[in-house]
């Protein structure tokens, strides 16, 4: 009998190594990225493009402020756009399209107008493929009012999704999230309202979720109760799967759903180009600009060892000079490069020559 148990434990354990050998092996793909809105500010474009190169990078990923009752993109936003192309040439160009918190697309004629005015977008730059369909709508500080968000958020994916394919078969609709405004809630009304609708296409293509940690100082293996940060990968997969059960939209890991890490940033404290910076510092947690490269790589390797995760980004290429900002770039402000910079590129390497090892 004690045999048989032994056995049993010991297969188990097998499985469960090469369930581990299986996550490992999603590594490859990882699609790794910055969020930077100089690709299409910069008129000298041909200056991000090395550093990009330099950084490892696969994509990079701007805004677009959509303006309540446009359907079509202004001509100046065509232009910085265009211009964000020729700055990442060579390089997938991923484009959130928001607006502002206190009028958001929450009705059918809103809806359609955001939602073609996406469109257009896609049509008119055949290099975009990656539309995020707005920021962060679990949070008031993107969205307001909160009450009945979930539904509305659900009923804009529905049409844009609609829409989008009917542009381009091959383009990818990201739906967006926030990793501290209770996710899980925000998640689960999400599923309801689609299960209440009767649908029977899915709404996104891929999980846009923003895996910040609780603070700048934070371990990206740290786990919460109510959060769904980096650490909290399995809570955020099966959140997911109950949310959308029974619906017809497929969850990570099926129908080529996978989850994007959209933002992932841990501020640092100025240390040079002092005089670039202007305000006081808001962040208590801001670490030293070792300790910032250090949990930039670990973030970067953990995300490479989590099978449903298709691609991270880190927030942002260069510092905001206003210190009530972000300064989570692994830029300064005078462009000089920080120790995160090349934390970044290495653990870019090692991800790419399968060198990182997942426990």
């Amino acid at each position: 009998m004690k045999i048989r148990v032994l056995l049993c434990v010991l297969l188990a354990a097998l499985a469960g190594a090469c369930a581990t050998a299986q996550r490992a092996s999603a590594g490859p793909n990882l699609i790794l990225g910055v969020d930077d809105d100089t690709a299409r500010w910069l008129g000298l474009a041909g200056v991000l493009n090395p550093i990009y190169h330099e950084l490892g990078l696969r994509a990079v990923r701007v805004t677009l402020q959509w303006r309540p009752g446009a359907s079509t993109p202004s001509q100046q936003d065509l232009t910085e756009i265009q211009r964000a192309v020729v700055a990442t040439w060579g390089f997938r160009l991923v484009v959130v399209v928001d607006g502002p918190a206190d009028q958001p697309p929450a009705d059918a004629v809103s809806r359609a107008q955001y939602c073609n005015y996406a469109g257009d977008l896609v049509r008119e730059i055949p290099q975009l493929q990656d539309i995020v369909i707005w920021t962060e709508p679990n949070s008031s500080n993107f969205w307001r009012p909160q009450a009945g968000a979930p539904a509305a958020y659900e009923a804009l994916l529905a049409t844009c999704w609609d829409t989008l394919h009917r542009v381009r078969s091959d383009v990818n609709v990201i739906a967006a999230s926030a990793p501290h405004r209770d996710p899980v809630s925000w998640f689960m009304g999400v599923g309801a309202a689609l299960r209440a609708s009767g649908r029977t296409q899915r709404i996104f293509d891929t999980v846009g979720h923003n895996a910040y940690p609780d603070n700048s100082a934070e371990s990206p293996y740290a786990t919460h109760k109510k959060n769904l940060d980096e650490g909290d990968y399995s809570r955020l997969v099966s959140t997911l799967y109950k949310a959308f059960a029974g619906t017809a939209q497929p969850p990570p890991g099926q129908g080529g759903v996978t989850i994007w890490y959209m933002e992932d940033g841990f501020q640092s404290k100025i240390t040079s180009a002092r005089q670039l910076y202007t305000g006081t510092e808001t962040d208590r947690f801001a670490v030293d600009e070792s300790q910032q490269a250090n949990l930039v790589s670990q973030a970067m390797k953990l995300a490479y060892c989590q099978p449903y995760v298709g691609a991270f980004f880190n927030f942002e290429l260069r510092d905001e000079t206003l210190l009530s900002g972000w300064q989570s770039g692994l830029l300064r402000a005078d462009w000089s490069a920080k120790p995160s910079f090349y934390a970044y590129r290495d653990a870019a390497v090692a991800i790419a020559h399968h060198q990182v090892v997942c426990a």
